[in-house]
């Protein structure tokens, strides 16, 4: 049934959106592969991330889409010049066997509740993993391995940045669109940002920022933007792609445990540390005007990265409306996102930017098609008084294939209303956020810039603007802000 609704999506794709259709398609793997050339076929075994299952039982498949060697028109060429040329990569040296990381027995306690039992076809998933470099622990797994599907790049195919150069806003703007988005990241008073025009080729950024180091992340399928502390139980980890997906979202592996990880929950899901968390540190999606209004000593990620990629260039062109264009899959009509093979909520549009959150045990999000109209919302989430503070101006990464050029969406940014044991209540009047209390103005960074709270800052809150369709995979029970019901 699979094979047929992806042929099916295919087709209506592909007359829906014609070579952008293709191309996304391509980059997600869903073309049929070359023959590999003789410089290939010399290379070592290594890691890749086309599907395991498949690779194990080849011989028994049968054979499903276009005849082995054949490409629609110009694919090959789009996706190298969106990712360059991945060929193979070698091994990664790590020795996930020997990792020097302890446990804590409570984790180990909570997740030997949770562990899968590995059927036949998830032990041939991970022989072919093994097979191809991966030293993964896969008997140690919270999901079963049909969740996980490739992305149609090997492992780090898509290149972190392990060596992140910074620059001025001098030179920044030479590059970077005032509307453009940007991950805001402030740790111990060092403010930088990381341009979305960067991250869409790269997915991760592993920096030291204010002597912390930490991961800089953005899945392009999702619209997941998060950062996360990259010390675990004292060892500083480096994370890569895994080139592969589960609900559509990134994946990521670590250096030392090669344990899997998911990208927009921050959870280890196969290997030594599954069940492990990342800390999460609060990250604003915001303009790259605003960051530059509010943060003048800022620094900002350099093009200057040691790839060759087309910065400014979105290589998933008209992805922020795939929903808009259905297909047929399980004898019905749906919107779906490509490679997301879950249950939708219907509550919202799959593609519907929400600010999401999780506090204490309870998920919220805030849709910008409320958020648009309000401005500013005034809540309380698992016990705790904030606020969602929205902006217009942001444009999407995701939309027309030049960045700059592309329609605005708008940021949304969250932030606890609690200053000083106060508790602040938030309005706009004439254009600029105020609280009722003081009459203080503040901007979409969270810092009173006027009034008697002046200098002050609202406390930070973990959230980010995903795709609803991702939030709501992991965080089912989420409830959905809206006006009407407030």
């Amino acid at each position: 049934m699979k094979n047929s609704v992806q042929m099916t999506r295919r087709r209506l794709l592909a007359a829906a959106l014609g070579g952008t259709a293709l191309a996304i398609l391509a980059a997600c793997g869903e073309d049929a592969p070359s023959p590999p050339t003789e410089l290939e076929a010399s290379r070592p075994v290594t890691p890749s991330t086309t599907s395991p299952s498949a690779q194990a039982a080849t011989a028994a498949a049968p054979p499903s889409g276009p005849p082995a060697g054949t490409r629609l028109p110009d694919i090959a060429a789009r996706v190298r010049q969106a990712q360059g040329d991945v060929g193979i990569l070698p091994p990664a040296p790590a020795s996930a066997s020997d990792s020097p990381i302890e446990v804590p027995a409570d984790i180990l306690a909570a997740r030997a509740e949770r562990l899968v039992t590995l059927s036949d076809r998830d032990q041939l998933s991970a022989t072919a993993w093994r097979n191809i470099g991966w030293k993964t622990d896969f008997e140690t797994s919270l999901v079963k391995f049909d969740e996980i599907f490739s992305g149609g790049v090997p492992r780090d195919g898509i290149p972190p940045i392990d060596e992140p150069k910074f620059t001025d806003f001098a030179e920044a703007v030479q590059f970077i669109a005032g509307r453009e988005p940007v991950i805001a990241l402030r740790v111990n008073g060092e403010a930088r940002a990381y341009p979305l025009q960067i991250l869409t080729f790269h997915e991760i950024v592993n920096d030291v920022i204010g002597g912390r180091p930490v991961a800089v992340t953005f899945c392009p399928l999702c619209n997941s933007s998060v950062v996360f502390d990259r010390e675990v139980f004292g060892t500083a980890l480096r994370f890569g792609v895994s080139g592969n997906l589960r609900n559509s979202d990134l994946i990521m592996w670590d250096d030392v445990t090669e344990t899997w990880w998911q990208q927009l929950t921050g959870e280890g899901l196969v290997g030594h540390l599954a069940g492990v968390t990342l800390t999460f540190l609060p990250s604003q999606l915001i303009a790259f005007d605003e960051f530059k209004a509010a943060f003048p000593d800022g620094r900002v990620l350099s093009r200057d990265t040691g790839f060759t990629r087309p910065y400014g260039r979105n290589p998933y062109g008209g992805y922020d409306t795939v929903d808009d264009r259905p297909f047929q899959s399980d004898g019905r009509i749906e919107e779906r996102p490509f490679l997301f093979q879950g249950r939708l909520d219907t509550r919202l549009r799959a593609t519907e930017r929400v600010v999401a959150l999780e506090i204490n045990g309870e998920a919220a999000a805030y849709p910008f098609t409320e958020l648009r109209g309000q401005r500013v919302v005034n809540d309380e989430v698992g016990g705790e008084k904030i606020v969602v503070l929205w902006t217009p101006n942001t444009v999407s990464a995701l939309d027309k294939t030049s960045i700059a050029d592309s329609g605005a969406v708008g940021s949304g940014v969250a932030y606890g209303r609690v200053v000083d044991g106060r508790e602040l209540t938030f309005s706009v009047q004439e254009n600029a956020f105020k609280d009722q209390e003081t009459g203080s103005t503040w901007d979409i960074t969270g810092r009173a810039l006027t009034g008697e709270l002046a200098g002050k800052e609202l406390p930070p809150l973990v959230h980010a603007n995903h795709f609803w369709f991702a939030w709501a995979a992991f965080r089912p029970a989420t409830r959905v802000y809206a006006a009407a019901s407030s």
